[in-house]
């Protein structure tokens, strides 16, 4: 015969389950016999918006366009990821563990019921999942686009249990599994605040907290460079603007270094290419604001916005970082050295840049790349090329200033700016181009393979090319001789850049 007190311990889980249950059921009860002014209209429609996700999809959607920054779009894309593996869980293992029938609605008001009553089991709720899964995503990337997406998710999760078709331990309990989840991917792909702040020497540079004695070149055509400088007119009164056509930057660029305390730049990685080859001839600080479509060079950084460089201005913050060279330049021997702050290539990928240029005011920047992509690739053959002294076939050579490094699963920021290393990475030739691409973009940052190579230089000898050989810089494009020599002019240029990334 058990004991009592052993009977008394089994007795206290039941009993406790059955007084949760109650206090459910009475919390749901109050919910349905409450009035609730203003919600009858509007919570069971935002509760149909957010079947399959679409509230979500179409919220990143929105933030991704509009946001106008890589913060705002980075945080769409981990919300979405967020949502698919709080998603991914609730279908496969949550559902199907406790099979608890779904709410009785016979106190619940018919105004408030969904049209289409859900079939699948009422623990936990799904769309909680979603909405917390999705903003918490959201938040850990951006506060502020979390502080906007928050509310809207609160009222997802409410409006589960105010339309009768969730208890409310199974909105609490769908929540905690998305926020859950939103935690547990960024546990495999950190956020950009996780990430260790890059390598960057210190550099004096002045402070100009209104800008006087800054000179900003605006290339009018780039991306959002017309709204970025009338942040940038607003932030820093004191500073002189001059807009310019692409074909005027490098005149505009060398007026402005002769009279400039500090030069300034806005537009996109092409732009800043010029603005710091004047930079470093002139010894001048360089501010940056980014306005292109990428931005790779500013983001690299940890500069995003407008206030981001106005703060390093004010601070006087600054670093050094390393500039790469191309010799002999674009305009051949008898004209000066080509520079790039994030990358040289030739093969397949200065094709694709002059169709992704050509096709993107028309069908948008992302459509245009896979286009260009599939055009670069159709017909082609790999060019010849001696490379460090050996006779290739190349599809594809990459250099890029600094090494890239990886984050989660997708290449990712450079860490360090000044570390005099060239990251080279090579796709040899063969009958199959999208394969061996493929596997480039697959295989690790420093791997060896029969189809890619990946190691550090610092410095790359081509040679034996056939004139007229397109190559990139940067997103440029020019056209080389038989030979090209790139290498690195370490801590060349002085950037203004935010310390606390």
């Amino acid at each position: 015969m058990p004991s009592l007190r052993t009977t008394s311990s089994v007795r206290s889980p039941i009993r406790l389950a059955a007084w949760l249950r109650q206090r459910d059921l009475a919390v749901f009860e109050s919910v349905a016999d409450r009035h609730w002014p203003g919600a009858e209209p509007l919570l069971p429609r935002l509760s149909r918006s957010a079947n399959h996700g679409l509230l979500w999809f179409g919220a990143a959607a929105g933030m991704a366009a509009l946001g106008g920054s890589a913060r705002a779009r980075r945080a769409a894309l981990r919300g979405v990821a967020s949502l698919a593996v709080a998603s991914a869980t609730i279908n496969t293992v949550g559902k199907g563990a406790v099979r608890r029938e779904r709410p009785v609605l016979d106190a619940v008001p018919v105004i408030r019921r969904l049209k289409r009553q859900p079939f699948t089991t009422s623990f936990p709720s799904g769309h909680a999942a979603s909405a917390a899964a999705f903003a918490t995503g959201v938040a850990l990337e951006s506060k502020g686009w979390g502080a906007v997406v928050a509310p809207v998710a609160a009222a997802v999760i409410a409006s589960r249990v105010y339309t009768g078709v969730h208890y409310p331990s199974d909105v609490l309990a769908g929540a905690a599994l998305g926020a859950g989840a939103a935690f547990a991917l960024r546990g495999i792909v950190p956020t950009r605040g996780q990430l260790p702040a890059p390598g960057r020497p210190p550099a004096e540079a002045p402070e100009l907290p209104a800008g006087q004695g800054l000179v900003v070149v605006v290339n009018r055509e780039s991306g959002s460079a017309a709204a970025t400088a009338s942040l940038v007119r607003g932030a820093l009164p004191l500073c002189e603007l001059v807009e310019c056509a692409p074909a005027d930057l490098p005149g505009a660029l060398e007026d402005a270094a002769g009279r400039a305390v500090a030069l300034g730049v806005c537009g996109g990685d092409g732009t800043i290419n010029g603005a710091a080859a004047a930079a470093a001839a002139h010894k001048l600080p360089l501010a940056v604001f980014p306005g292109g479509t990428l931005n790779h060079f500013a983001y690299d950084l940890g500069i995003e916005t407008v206030q981001d460089t106005v703060s390093a201005l004010a601070s006087g913050s600054a670093v050094r970082v390393d500039l790469g060279r191309i010799r002999p330049g674009p305009e051949g021997p008898d004209g000066p050295d080509g520079c790039f702050v994030n990358a040289f290539s030739l093969g397949v990928y200065p094709e694709l840049v002059r169709t992704r240029e050509h096709w993107a005011p028309r069908i948008g920047g992302w459509p245009a790349g896979v286009l260009a992509a599939f055009e670069a690739l159709r017909g082609k053959s790999p060019l010849e090329a001696e490379l460090q002294g050996r006779r290739r076939r190349l599809w594809l050579v990459f250099v890029g200033n600094g090494m890239f490094q990886r984050v989660g699963p997708m290449p990712g920021r450079r860490h360090n700016l000044a570390d005099g290393l060239l990251d080279v990475r090579v796709v040899h030739g063969g009958r199959t181009p999208g394969l061996r691409l493929l596997a480039a973009a697959v295989a690790g940052p420093l791997t060896r393979s029969p189809v890619h190579a990946a190691v550090r230089r610092r410095r790359v000898r081509l040679s034996g090319l056939a004139p007229g050989t397109p190559y990139a810089y940067d997103g440029e494009v020019a056209h080389s001789g038989t030979e090209l020599m790139i290498d690195k002019l370490p801590e060349a240029l002085t950037v203004y850049c935010p310390m606390t990334v």
